[in-house]
């Protein structure tokens, strides 16, 4: 066994828990109605998850159909390792810059309404 084969059963079977995991937050998002990690920023959720749980919903249902599609493709056998490890690979990649983008727009940095003191009564 080559270095190269080892790899490659390693991605390989490192896509069946990733398709597992992202499924499985798909549906505790659209059927459970637990936004618990939708767009997490340092561990805490935004002030409104519910309003941003559907865009990670998709996320998560679209990233892991393509990952469950890959696995279809190569046990069929009918695609070649460069196709589906690029596939894999870009679908990974962009599972998580898409994650990172929504995390940021559910905590904006600016734009903010700072809550401004009562003053007090000087009489």
């Amino acid at each position: 066994m080559t270095i190269s084969v080892a790899i490659t059963w390693i991605l390989f079977l490192g896509l069946f828990p990733i398709a597992f995991f992202w499924l499985r937050r798909a549906w505790r998002i659209l059927v459970k109605r637990d936004f618990s990690e939708v767009a997490l920023k340092g561990g805490l959720s935004p002030s409104d998850p519910e309003k941003f749980a559907p865009y990670a919903a998709a996320i998560n249902l679209v990233a892991g159909g393509v990952v469950v599609a890959v696995i279809l493709m190569i046990v069929i056998g009918g695609v070649a390792y460069d196709i589906w490890s690029a596939i894999a690979g870009s679908t990974i990649w962009m599972k998580f810059f898409a994650d990172f983008i929504l995390s940021r727009h559910a905590h904006p940095m600016w734009g903010k309404k700072k809550v401004q003191p009562v003053p007090k009564d000087r009489s």
